[in-house]
């Protein structure tokens, strides 16, 4: 199935992922030193991030025009709204670095050539991370699905301070609103 349209979804056509506490485990944990390719050309460890840090991560972003990974996509719960989730990062980058956030990065399974591609569509103030093989989604026991034979992250936002997680948001749902949650969670949680 071809996506038309890959930042506007009726999100009351979509099913919302529901919480499976694949995610609770994560707060309070230190992220692994773990050296993944960015879109801006360099690695990046999360584990030397000092100050807050905001990483959301998605399953994988669609490419206009392209066919979707499975015809059924749309319907699998959590999968649909990663260009969406991004750009609404993208629209609040300044306002969430405002608020506190140091770092912003996005993270998914998908490729750092693909993800470059993506980021300068998008015009992306911030990097992408790259976890292709799957390291951190590893270290961190992080919450995966797998469509088509391909493991993919599920949707979450994590606050990082000084490399331990201090707060996530799991499931996210609808995806375009999730900087906007994150950048509440940041005004009244100053670090």
């Amino acid at each position: 199935m071809t996506q038309p349209n890959l930042t506007y979804v009726d999100w009351s056509k979509i099913p919302a992922p529901q919480d499976d506490g694949a995610a609770a485990h994560l707060v309070g944990m230190a992220i692994p030193s773990v050296r993944l390719r960015a879109t801006d050309d360099t690695v990046v460890d999360l584990a030397e991030r000092k100050g807050r840090t905001v990483v959301f991560a998605y399953p994988r972003t669609g490419e206009p025009g392209k066919i979707g990974l499975t015809d059924d996509w749309d319907m699998i719960p959590g999968a649909r709204g990663c260009t969406p989730q991004t750009c609404s990062f993208r629209d609040l980058f300044g306002e969430l670095r405002a608020a506190g956030a140091a770092h912003v990065f996005g993270l998914s399974t998908q490729s750092n050539v693909y993800q470059t591609e993506m980021a300068a569509r998008l015009h992306l103030p911030f990097p992408v991370l790259s976890d292709d093989n799957l390291e951190l989604t590893d270290a961190l026991n992080l919450p995966t699905m797998d469509v088509a034979d391909v493991t993919l992250m599920k949707r979450l936002a994590m606050i990082v301070d000084d490399a331990i997680i201090t707060h996530v948001f799991y499931p996210v749902f609808p995806p375009d609103r999730n900087a906007g949650d994150v950048l509440e969670w940041l005004k009244a949680n100053p670090v």
